[in-house]
């Protein structure tokens, strides 16, 4: 007799007392939303015992009789208990085909069925710290904010999914990073007209007053070196804190907007997966947004096979880097330089990453970026760098889309010299 079972609500703690292995007939995917429909026969020769219901709980208790391990479910329609030894159904599966009455049918029948042993080591078995994080995070109180919010302004709305989400980005967006981007913007200029205009000043001052101390108390290169950059380190300080603009402060942004990104797209995955609970609210949701796509991805539970998406992911963010290094005109370090080169790279990388999630998150990514990038060419306007109070830096572009035209038309014109180049080694 088999000793395999495939029963997703079962928990895998009980599964690994009961049974040796694991098998699955079809992918997680497709047997999760077959697992919680309401519409589940019962097949002897498979062993469903969810018959007509949804499964609620499971609880092994032993029997008595023969002290074979049993198994009691308790269904949403019937509450009371019913017994099944294990010693008759050893195989155990979901499935909505009526026409399988055993698995070497359903694999001969069904060439689309995949069939996985799983080990001690699984992933499936909630082993680890990654995987313990991510369930961690789904089950999270700000995750459930974000899911609660993208409901209600769905169900108010009644727009379809594709909508709902995209309006979710923009006024989360507008509400809470755009303003942060502005003050972002401001601690920096500040910091920069300190650091260009006002700093030399007292570096020369410092210099002076460190080389008289050296001839007047005989101090060593060394003593005058600690000195030079105790002094330097002491008025740094001091004009930071009389202009209140710290450069820690800039990065509220990053630590405001990234959270956001993740509980967001965690709050997507849940409604993706039925998670945390499968409630029958959660079906729902599951199955409007099977239906709430639009043009090539109709569902949005699936990823997006053209790979419109994914692949405009991967350009928004890598515009968005080169869009930062077209607008700055002082020479950047090696560190930034660096760090530049991994940013193009991992906006490169969101490509097959992005191509392997459901489509909602897609068209998340993809609005988020989207808004970035025009965030981005906007607040470079000197006008609008004035409405935010944003003060005037020696770096400022007078004419910033000019000057960012004019660096594209360079790049295009040193990819035909590049290429002729190439062509005549």
């Amino acid at each position: 007799m088999l000793q395999q079972i495939w029963a997703l609500n079962i928990p895998i703690r009980m599964q690994r007392k009961c049974f040796k292995n694991i098998i699955y007939l079809e992918t997680p995917n497709k047997c999760r939303p077959y697992s919680h429909m309401c519409n589940l026969g019962a097949f002897p020769g498979l062993g469903i015992w969810c018959r007509h219901s949804r499964l609620h709980l499971l609880t092994e208790k032993p029997n008595s009789c023969n002290k074979s391990r049993i198994i009691w479910c308790s269904t949403g329609r019937n509450l009371s208990s019913s017994y099944y030894s294990m010693s008759h159904h050893n195989c155990w599966t979901f499935t909505t085909d009526r026409s399988i009455n055993s698995i070497p049918s359903a694999i001969k029948g069904h060439p689309h069925f995949q069939i996985r042993h799983i080990s001690g080591q699984s992933g499936v078995e909630i082993t680890g710290i990654w995987p313990r994080v991510f369930l961690w995070l789904s089950e999270s109180p700000p995750v459930a904010y974000a899911q609660d919010f993208l409901l209600f302004i769905h169900n108010s709305s009644g727009l379809p999914w594709w909508t709902t989400i995209i309006l979710t980005t923009v006024f989360l967006r507008t509400a809470v990073t755009l303003p942060l981007a502005f003050y972002q913007n401001y601690i920096l200029a500040k910091v920069e007209n300190l650091h260009l205009l006002e700093m030399p000043e007292i570096v020369k001052e410092l210099k002076k007053e460190t080389a008289i101390a050296m001839k007047q108390f005989n101090w060593t290169e060394n003593q005058a070196r600690r000195m030079y950059n105790r002094s330097l380190q002491k008025q740094w300080n001091n004009l930071i804190i009389r202009d209140n603009c710290h450069p820690l402060k800039a990065s509220i942004l990053l630590w405001v907007q990234l959270p956001m990104w993740v509980f967001v797209s965690v709050a997507l995955r849940n409604m993706v997966y039925l998670l945390p609970h499968s409630k029958a609210g959660a079906m729902v949701t599951y199955m409007e947004l099977s239906v709430g796509g639009f043009g090539w991805i109709p569902n949005l539970l699936v990823p997006d096979e053209s790979l419109i998406l994914p692949v405009s992911l991967g350009l928004i963010n890598l515009a968005i880097v080169e869009l930062q290094t077209m607008s700055k005109i002082r020479k950047k370090s090696k560190l930034q330089q660096y760090v530049t080169h991994f940013f193009r790279l991992f906006s490169i990388a969101t490509i097959p990453i992005a191509a392997s999630v459901p489509s909602c998150l897609n068209l998340y990514w993809v609005t988020s970026s989207a808004y970035g990038l025009v965030q981005n060419l906007v607040l470079l306007s000197p006008r609008v760098k004035r409405f935010g109070h944003i003060p005037e830096t020696p770096s400022q572009l007078s004419n910033p889309y000019k000057h960012i035209a004019s660096e594209i038309k360079l790049r295009a014109n040193r990819l035909p010299a590049w290429w002729k180049s190439r062509a005549k080694n």
